[in-house]
């Protein structure tokens, strides 16, 4: 991922052309900063089999300095295995999802659980903070920052959503397809890992 030097241009045409709009002034040199972003975004399409639509709705509604986009991931266990839900896609995650603008990493952790996994949570402890480019195998036009979160489980039960269509508490030697860019075995191997520390400290690249 990190060899992807296109990318690395791409996200840097992106954060010269979003800073420039948001504090420029003139009207000439706005018109360039926007023509510099559409640059990026074709430049992301081209590259990827993302649609062009979607690159510009991810990529070119953004405003203010640009910075990473946060992710939230809750390590929900039941003894000696962790909670995953599957995905209409077919593959399995832990609950998570995208940090609304007006959420905190432990609101947006607890909301996720319940709307994904049909459980009330504590968010506990926090695992680890992951940057998905140097970790996870799938290309996104944007820095992703993964959170992972402990929780505790307080009440409620699975029902299939708008995103999930069934859940499952699995060991660690008996995990199904993972959807990778979400959570890969080795994030997950290391919730196991914080699940069982007497004392855990955060892990982050």
């Amino acid at each position: 991922m990190q060899n992807e030097k296109w990318l690395q241009w791409a996200l840097d045409l992106q954060g010269i052309a979003q800073t420039g709009l948001y504090y420029g002034s003139g009207s000439f040199d706005k018109e360039r900063y926007e023509k510099i972003r559409q640059i990026a975004a074709e430049m992301i399409s081209y590259k990827t089999e993302i649609p062009e639509d979607k690159v510009k709705e991810m990529f070119c509604s953004d405003v203010g300095y640009l910075t990473p986009k946060l992710d939230t991931r809750a390590a929900i266990f039941k003894e000696d295995k962790i909670l995953l839900v599957r995905e209409k896609s077919g593959g399995w995650s832990m609950p998570g999802g995208w940090v609304d603008a007006n959420k905190s990493i432990m609101e947006n952790t607890v909301k996720e659980a319940w709307e994904e996994a049909g459980l009330v949570v504590t968010a506990d402890r926090l695992i680890a903070l992951y940057d998905l480019d140097k970790n996870n195998l799938k290309l996104h036009p944007f820095k992703v920052i993964k959170a992972f979160v402990l929780c505790s489980v307080v009440g409620g039960y699975f029902h299939e959503n708008l995103e999930t269509v069934d859940s499952g508490y699995f060991g660690i030697d008996e995990l199904p397809d993972l959807t990778e860019d979400k959570n890969t075995r080795d994030q997950v191997a290391l919730c196991f890992q914080a699940k069982d520390a007497e004392h855990w400290e955060t892990v982050f690249d």
